[in-house]
């Protein structure tokens, strides 16, 4: 007979989802993001970041995308994408947790590599992306 732990109002259970209204699709909001957002490279991966005063509901927003350029395929594409979404799902309550009550964090995560690297090497530097913004 398993035991039911109770967790209080201060002390949330880690989220592991990743809502639609945590996803970046203003146009508006991704133009100002590549327009006025600052940047660094992770090889595959490249951040562009925003952060704004204004608060909106979700604290952090994220936009993912992969270049057509080098992934002439939209299997592979999606694949990529699907890849990066979930390596950020599982390693968002990093941002959660140091999120500040000051504004919203715009996120865009590019995939820049010109081959497809394995699930493992797109979480370790996406995990290594994160922990940058924070510092």
């Amino acid at each position: 007979m398993g035991t039911f732990t109770e967790h209080s109002a201060e002390e949330q259970p880690l989220s592991y989802r990743f809502p639609k209204e945590e996803r970046l699709r203003s146009k508006k909001l991704i133009d100002r993001l590549f327009r006025e957002g600052s940047s660094f490279n992770l090889y595959p991966l490249r951040f562009v970041v925003l952060q704004v005063p204004e608060l909106s509901e979700p604290p952090v927003q994220i936009l993912v995308s992969v270049s057509k350029r080098h992934f002439k395929k939209a299997v592979d594409r999606n694949r990529l994408k699907r890849q990066m979404r979930e390596a950020y799902r599982l390693h968002k309550h990093v941002l959660d947790q140091a999120s500040t009550a000051g504004g919203t964090r715009y996120i865009a995560i590019l995939y820049i590599g010109k081959e497809k690297n394995p699930f493992k090497v797109i979480c370790k530097k996406l995990n290594s992306g994160l922990e940058r913004l924070l510092s």
